[in-house]
């Protein structure tokens, strides 16, 4: 049974950095073949590796890191912040590859977007990679769609950005 919960505690956030470390070192090795050096890209991208820094940035009531569980064993992970006062970004979606195609991805982002429609934004964003091809899948299959970038990235990493944007519909 797939579970999805808020990290809430510090051994929430190891697990989270744990996800977040093995993204971080999938997301290096996809990048390699398109001229992204894996040192940028876990600059860039992944600069977070602790749980302390992880809770920091979420785990605040507009901020918020979810987990997923298959069972007890953790599966994926999904976070979302403010961007501006209109605005939520979603962040670190990751899926373990031993989990995939087991509808977890589909159950964080249902509910990280069901948490985002309680609050005031009006748009959620997302800054990909075109690369992260069942990401996006995802995403376009909760209505996200192409949008103009929110944000200025580095030029050794500009060629492979995919920004991305859909309303929040309130229940």
């Amino acid at each position: 049974m797939i579970s999805v919960s808020p990290a809430r505690g510090a051994k929430d956030f190891d697990i989270l950095a744990g996800l977040y470390r093995k993204l971080a070192e999938w997301d290096a090795e996809a990048a390699l073949p398109h001229g992204v050096s894996a040192e940028d890209v876990k600059t860039i991208f992944h600069p977070e590796t602790s749980g302390e820094e992880l809770a920091a940035k979420f785990n605040t009531p507009a901020a918020v890191a979810f987990v997923a569980r298959l069972g007890s064993m953790p599966a994926g992970c999904l976070a979302f912040d403010p961007f501006d006062d209109n605005a939520t970004e979603l962040h670190k979606f990751f899926v373990d590859a031993s989990f995939r195609g087991r509808g977890i991805g589909r159950a964080l982002m249902g509910t990280a977007l069901a948490e985002i429609a309680k609050g005031r934004s009006r748009t959620a964003l997302i800054h990909t990679t075109f690369y992260m091809k069942s990401a996006i899948a995802v995403y376009e299959s909760f209505g996200f769609r192409p949008c103009p970038p929110f944000r200025e990235t580095p030029e050794q990493v500009r060629h492979t950005d995919v920004f991305m944007s859909r309303a929040v519909q309130r229940a």
